[in-house]
């Protein structure tokens, strides 16, 4: 997982993206001050302007008045910090937190209306943070091929106060456009999902710039952490609890058609959940018993067996595996402890073509998934979704564009289109 600081390799100067063009340290400007203030003079001001240790959250500010922003750059031993500048170009700020305990220098130059450029430079410190609140990405893991399902799940060591800051600070761009939203399951845990499965063969990066956000009193992001993953060929399977079989479509294809015995019922604990369940991970072998549920050794229905070729599908125990026990009942009739039972053959082609993320579907059963269970988190109506995001608001996976980049796009020609827990057994 990325999200380490460069150290101290030194002291550097950050070039900054300023209206679409990158901007060096080094560019020429000369100041408009030392003669009469005229008129049409620029006015530029930085904020801040120096003085104590301030706030992470406080946002670094440049304003122009009679005048446009040229230029404005960032030193920093911390690294480079991004900005947005407006489309008249009279306004720039920081898009993102600043690092706690760290020295910040911003210069910025401006052009007045008179033909002249004014620079002003500002030093400042960040206040060192005592309490901070640390991340796990449990989903997708750095570097990591991953099914069209996969959601972003982000987990917080601490409970998160402003959860509206903290969903501002998390960043998920990809080389496809596609519409997604984060929804909060209690107060430490983040997840975001795309409205509809992700296309195949998507690059997708998901940064978390949490150094220096406030996620409650006294308590700050502590760093930055990102993954880049890749989708991979879409697999999606169906799987009826009354058909007893399960159909598995690759890139949109039918690939297997595979006989199963599902839950037998009786009671609740026996029944597969109904609903799009995804590949949570790879088990080869796993134990499965029901001491689980409180039924050792000498318990009336105990069972303690070793199973190969599993994939696990939620955390109430369901897994697909290998069942030689039940091929005869495979294709006819549900007798497992609510895990969906295949030949062995079966087993290790769907073991090795599963990637976490991969949906694998239920239907026919009257025992619903619940959205926690697992990663149920498609058991979530899309307007639903959006109503758990902090801000109530879907994103997209589009690259940033600032305000005056995006104005100057506007006038240019448009270019031509490019082709594009074990429960069961």
């Amino acid at each position: 997982m990325s999200g380490s600081r460069p150290g101290d390799r030194g002291r550097r100067t950050a070039a900054l993206v300023v209206g679409g063009v990158l901007v060096g340290a080094g560019a020429a400007a000369c100041s408009g001050g030392a003669g009469p203030q005229g008129k049409d003079e620029v006015k530029l001001a930085v904020s801040p302007d120096g003085g104590g240790k301030l706030r992470p959250d406080s946002p670094i500010a440049v304003e122009a008045r009679q005048g446009t922003i040229e230029n404005v750059t960032v030193a920093t031993r911390a690294g480079a910090v991004e900005g947005d500048l407006n489309a008249d170009r009279t306004r720039w700020r920081s898009r993102w937190t600043l690092k706690p305990g760290t020295e910040y220098t911003v210069q910025a130059t401006a052009l007045g209306r008179d033909g002249r450029t004014r620079t002003v430079r500002s030093g400042f410190s960040t206040a060192e943070v005592k309490k901070t609140n640390d991340v796990t990405i449990e989903a997708p893991f750095n570097k990591e091929t991953v099914g069209v399902g996969i959601p972003i799940i982000v987990h917080f060591a601490r409970a998160v106060k402003d959860r509206a800051a903290v969903e501002r600070a998390l960043e998920v761009t990809a080389d496809k456009t596609v519409e997604g939203g984060w929804s909060w399951f209690g107060s430490q845990e983040a997840v975001f999902r795309t409205r509809s499965y992700w296309p195949a063969h998507t690059k997708v990066s998901f940064r978390a710039h949490l150094s220096g956000v406030r996620t409650g009193q006294g308590v700050y992001g502590g760093k930055d952490y990102g993954v880049d993953f890749k989708v991979g060929d879409s697999h999606v399977s169906t799987a009826g609890e009354d058909s007893h079989k399960m159909v598995v479509r690759i890139n949109g294809k039918k690939a297997r058609t595979i006989p199963t015995s599902m839950g037998k019922g009786g009671e609740r604990k026996y029944t597969t959940t109904n609903g799009v369940h995804l590949a949570m991970g790879k088990e080869d072998p796993t134990i499965m018993t029901s001491e689980w549920d409180g039924c050792g050794p000498g318990c009336a229905g105990y069972y303690s067996l070793t199973v190969y070729k599993s994939v696990r599908i939620s955390d109430s125990g369901e897994y697909v595996h290998s069942a030689p026990w039940s091929v005869g009942s495979q294709g006819s009739e549900n007798v497992s402890h609510g895990c969906i039972n295949v030949s062995p053959s079966n087993a290790k082609w769907f073991y090795n073509l599963s990637q976490r993320g991969d949906p694998i579907t239920v239907t026919g059963s009257d025992r619903e998934l619940d959205a926690e269970n697992g990663w149920g988190y498609w058991q979530v109506k899309w307007q639903d979704w959006v109503k758990g995001s902090a801000l109530k608001r879907s994103v997209t996976t589009a690259a940033h564009v600032d305000a005056a980049t995006l104005s100057a796009q506007r006038g240019a020609k448009p270019k031509a289109p490019e082709k594009q827990r074990a429960e069961g057994n």
